[in-house]
């Protein structure tokens, strides 16, 4: 069944762009200038090894590297601009909308990247469902304003029909053809991009996307961004009414949903433990990572579980006292935001029986559970790991407009920060 979503011109307007792409000639290889989006690169390794693996990687944009945070924002600006004057990015010839498809054993995605209308929460065009942090945004901000640019397209979905439409048929069409570009990266993932720049193609895609509605799935904070920035320029229409998205059909290419954990960087697990020990039943594990994981996905089937480690082992709390969640979460939201992992974890164990303020110096947000792991092991604190939320259960709450705890899910696949830029000067 395809989602209901606002009709015609009150649905999704996607626009075609002149995508500034890596011209081939000038870098090693597309793989080695691709990175993951900035909020999943693991600091400072993950950085380093981005920066090592070509001199034009798109970290050194995206995650730019001086000791102020204006001295950043212009380094990136100005490594744009080297960039283009020497060949190294260039626009397209003529606007386009772009298929991208990433794809990986069993695993097959494929999606559109265009120039999307910004639109407000309340117009329920585009749906959030995570709460943002404010000075993410703000740094998102001055990133974008020092570069006029879109450096990577958000993650967005939308659900479309089983038949065919408009979207789909161009969607299979191009995929058929040669690529634009193909690159493997050291993950394992095939990435390709194709252009689409045929006037009767482009309309039929446009046309099947205003009759639905779009749920962000990764780049809460870069949507944020678009909208402030748009905001802040009220001379009238302008490319800051719109921003760059990567947008997927979920009924045909379902997109896997898992975790964002956190690193507590002042709770030893020691001290963690010895608060939460009245409140949750507590079971020690000597085992695997991946042994952990299992217990925690058996444990989180019966209701609220989470998964310790920075201590050489695993401790898994589940059966939460239910008295402390009805007096510490507050009851103005449905029962299914209530019971939510990320829902206990921020309004009970942190703001209650940790005392932990959710502020970058004492929670870092990290994807991979062996990174987060390792740290809490080296720096002697506390990884919080949680079993992943359904994605109809994320999908209904925003319906709600209703806001889970911020990183409370990482959809994927992640599009590759590289392959499609957006330049608000050229647009």
């Amino acid at each position: 069944m395809s989602t209901p979503g606002p009709p015609g011109d009150h649905g999704l307007r996607m626009v075609p762009l002149r995508g500034l792409r890596y011209v081939p000639e000038q870098v090693g290889s597309l793989a080695a200038v691709t990175s993951p989006p900035y909020d999943v690169v693991v600091r400072p390794d993950g950085l380093l090894h981005l920066e090592s693996a070509d001199p034009h990687n798109i970290v050194r944009l995206i995650l730019p590297q001086a000791d102020t945070a204006a001295a950043r924002h212009q380094q990136a600006a100005q490594t744009l601009r080297d960039w283009l004057g020497k060949g190294i990015l260039a626009p397209d010839a003529e606007p386009a909308l772009y298929l991208y498809e990433q794809s990986r054993g069993g695993l097959l995605q494929r999606g559109i990247i265009g120039a999307l209308a910004l639109s407000a929460p309340e117009e329920g065009v585009v749906l959030p469902h995570e709460d943002v942090m404010p000075h993410v945004v703000e740094d998102r901000a001055d990133l974008m304003r020092a570069t006029a640019a879109n450096l990577e397209p958000l993650l967005l979905t939308y659900r479309g029909g089983p038949g065919p439409s408009g979207t789909t048929d161009t969607v299979e069409r191009t995929a058929a053809l040669p690529p634009l570009v193909a690159t493997t990266t050291e993950d394992g993932f095939h990435h390709r991009l194709w252009s689409i720049t045929d006037p009767a193609e482009i309309a039929a895609v446009t046309e099947d996307l205003s009759h639905h509605q779009a749920l962000i799935a990764d780049g809460h904070h870069r949507w944020a961004t678009y909208l402030r920035l748009q905001q802040e320029r009220t001379a009238g229409p302008s490319p800051w009414d719109f921003g760059l998205v990567l947008l997927v059909d979920t009924a045909r290419y379902p997109l896997k949903v898992r975790s964002i954990h956190r690193l507590l960087h002042r709770l030893p697990v020691s001290d963690a433990l010895a608060a939460v020990r009245d409140h949750f039943r507590i079971r020690r594990l000597d085992t695997s990572l991946s042994e952990a994981l299992a217990a925690l996905a058996d444990a989180a089937s019966g209701g609220n579980a989470f998964l310790l480690a920075g201590d050489g082992a695993y401790h898994l709390l589940d059966r939460p006292d239910q008295e402390l969640l009805d007096r510490t979460i507050r009851k103005d939201r449905p029962d299914a935001w209530r019971t939510l992992d990320a829902t206990v974890l921020h309004e009970t164990l942190l703001a209650h029986v940790w005392h932990v303020p959710d502020a970058p110096e004492h929670v870092a947000y990290i994807h991979d559970t062996e990174a987060v792991v390792e740290q809490a092991v080296r720096h002697d604190a506390t990884a919080v790991m949680m079993h992943p939320v359904r994605e109809e259960v994320v999908r209904d709450l925003a319906r709600q407009g209703v806001t889970m705890p911020r990183k409370s899910t990482s959809f994927g696949p992640k599009p590759a920060s590289g392959l499609v830029l957006r330049s608000l000067d050229i647009d």
